[in-house]
C-alpha cells in the first residue's frame, strides 16, 4: 500500500512538474507580444529619444536589408521572415540608440539559419553583409577578404550575435511563424491558388511590421486568409464564421483586421507621389531627397475596401 501510494505520489509529482514547465512555456512566450501602445509609446529606442517615424524607418531599413543578404545567400524566404522576428524582439528589449542595426539584422539572419535548420557558413554571411553593407565603395569586395578585415567585422557579427542570445536569454531560437497555420488553413479550407497567392503575399508583407509583437502566428495566419478572401471575393469554409475552427474569435478577427487594413492605408499613402501644385515661378531643378527620406520596402498592392462590408461577417 506504501509503494502504491509512493507512485500516486510520484506520478502527481510529475504531472505538477510539467504543469509547472507548460505554464512557464507560456509566460516566456507572452513576453514577446505587445499593445500597440507599449510599441509606439514604450519602446527602448523611445526612452533614448528616437521617435515613431525614425524607428519605423529604422525597422523598415533593416528587414529590407535582410531580404537582400538572405537572397544574396540563397536562403528561404521562411528563414529570412525568422530573422526579421527576431529583430522585432530584440529592438523591443534594446534601443536602436545603443545597436547598429546592421550588425543586429546580420547577427540575426546567422541565428536564423541555425533555428531553422537551414546551415550556412559564417565567412558567406560576413561576406555578404560587408559587401551591402559597403556597396558605396568598389574596393569592399577586395577588402573583406583581406584577413585583418575580415576578422575584424566577423568579431563585430559574433559579438551581436552574443547580444541577441543574452538578451532573449536564448529565447530567440524558438520563433514561430505565420507561415505553418497559414498552410494548415489553406489546405483545410481548400483555398484557390489565387487566393492562396494573395495570403502569402500578404504574410510576407506582415513580418515586415509589428504586427507579429500584437498577435500569434495562427491569428495572423487565420485573419490573413479572411483578409485575401474579402480581396478576391471568394467564399472559404463551410461554415459562415469558419474562423472560429482555428481557435480566433470575432471579435479578434476584427480588431487584427483593422489592424491590417491600417498597415495597407499608412503604406499606400507612403507610396503616393505629392500632388502637383501650380506655381507662378520657375520650379528648381529636382533635388535627391537624402537617404533618411528614402521610402520603405511596399507592401502589395490591392484596393482598399471597406472592413464592414456587408457579408464579410
Amino acid at each position: 500500500m506504501g509503494e502504491e501510494h509512493q507512485r500516486k505520489r510520484s506520478r502527481q509529482h510529475y504531472e505538477a512538474e510539467e504543469a509547472r514547465h507548460l505554464s512557464l512555456r507560456e509566460c516566456e512566450t507572452s513576453k514577446w507580444y505587445f499593445s500597440r501602445e507599449e510599441i509606439e509609446r514604450s519602446s527602448p529606442s523611445r526612452k533614448d529619444g528616437i521617435d515613431l517615424p525614425k524607428e519605423s524607418f529604422l525597422r523598415s531599413s533593416y528587414c529590407s536589408f535582410l531580404q537582400r543578404l538572405g537572397m544574396q545567400l540563397h536562403v528561404s524566404q521562411v528563414t529570412i521572415g525568422c530573422a526579421m522576428v527576431m529583430c522585432h524582439r530584440f529592438y523591443m528589449r534594446q534601443s536602436h540608440a545603443k545597436n547598429d542595426w546592421q550588425t543586429i539584422a546580420t547577427a540575426s539572419l546567422f541565428l536564423a539559419c541555425k533555428a531553422e535548420d537551414e546551415p550556412c557558413q559564417l565567412s558567406n554571411v560576413v561576406v555578404a553583409s560587408y559587401e551591402i553593407i559597403f556597396e558605396w565603395d568598389p574596393s569592399a569586395s577586395i577588402r573583406i577578404h583581406q584577413t585583418e578585415c575580415y576578422h575584424e567585422f566577423k568579431e563585430i557579427i559574433l559579438a551581436g550575435e552574443r547580444l541577441l542570445l543574452d538578451t532573449s536569454a536564448f529565447h530567440l531560437l524558438d520563433v514561430e511563424l505565420p507561415y505553418k497555420p497559414l498552410a494548415a488553413a489553406l489546405n483545410r479550407l481548400n483555398a484557390w491558388p489565387d487566393l492562396a497567392t494573395a495570403a502569402w503575399n500578404f504574410v510576407h508583407d506582415w513580418l515586415r511590421t509589428t504586427l507579429c509583437l500584437q498577435y500569434k502566428p495562427h491569428v495572423i495566419a487565420t485573419a490573413t486568409v479572411h483578409l485575401a478572401a474579402t480581396f478576391q471575393n471568394a467564399k472559404v469554409g463551410s461554415r459562415r464564421d469558419w474562423w472560429l475552427e482555428f481557435g480566433v474569435t470575432t471579435k479578434l478577427l476584427k480588431e487584427v483586421i483593422q489592424e491590417m487594413y491600417m498597415l495597407i492605408e499608412v503604406n499606400r499613402r507612403r507610396a503616393m507621389p505629392p500632388p502637383r501644385r501650380e506655381v507662378a515661378w520657375a520650379v528648381p531643378t529636382v533635388i535627391k531627397p537624402p537617404v533618411h527620406f528614402a521610402r520603405g520596402y511596399p507592401f502589395h498592392s490591392y484596393p482598399m475596401q471597406s472592413y464592414r462590408q456587408p457579408g464579410i461577417w
